[in-house]
């Protein structure tokens, strides 16, 4: 039986976004972020984490800093009674300088590569699912995976290049908000 999950964007979304600062130890979750993935958690949603990593393409971490990420996040989130059932992160960019990973790749956002493999590893009903992120791009990758989505309407996106793939099924201000709409959802149609 598929299960439904919230793929959730880290940077901006789930942590407070802290441009040029990848120490882990300054990680904090968004306000709201607990209370939120709580109700989620209640209404049997699985939290799953989908994020670019495109520091390490240009050198600037190794996929060991991702991991320390990685276990920060577990930390932050086991104390608020909450764990994630997957993290999934992509290390390219097109014009990444470390060998094999300057490239272009079918998983770094916006399209929909990461969230389709958690989907084949998890057993993951995409139509049943939320993407929730804090810009378009993500929007774009829940959308190419078949997934409803919720833009956290933050002031991160600075572009605003719609499109198709590009139109959120909800705005929201803020995580908690967000989780609130998806909790009053029916579940029908786009």
């Amino acid at each position: 039986m598929s299960i439904k999950a919230i793929f959730l964007d880290k940077d901006g979304t789930l942590v407070d976004d802290l441009p040029g600062s990848a120490d882990p130890r300054r990680m904090t979750l968004c306000s709201g972020a607990g209370a939120a993935l709580r109700l989620l958690a209640r209404l049997d949603y699985r939290l799953f984490v989908v994020t670019n990593q495109a520091d390490v393409a240009h050198g600037k971490l190794s996929e060991n800093d991702v991991a320390l990420i990685q276990h920060r996040l577990a930390d932050l989130l086991f104390r608020e009674q909450l764990q994630l059932d997957g993290f999934y992160y992509c290390p390219h960019h097109p014009q990444g300088t470390l060998a094999g990973y300057g490239v272009e790749c079918l998983c770094r956002k916006p399209m929909p590569g990461m969230l389709v493999r958690a989907a084949r590893d998890n057993d993951i009903d995409l139509g049943a699912s939320w993407m929730l992120g804090d810009i378009l791009n993500d929007v774009e990758a829940g959308n190419r995976a078949g997934c409803h989505t919720v833009l956290v309407d933050s002031g991160n996106e600075t572009q605003w290049r719609l499109g198709h793939y590009r139109l959120p099924t909800r705005v929201a201000p803020d995580i908690y908000s967000a989780a609130v709409l998806i909790a009053g959802n029916d579940g029908g149609a786009r």
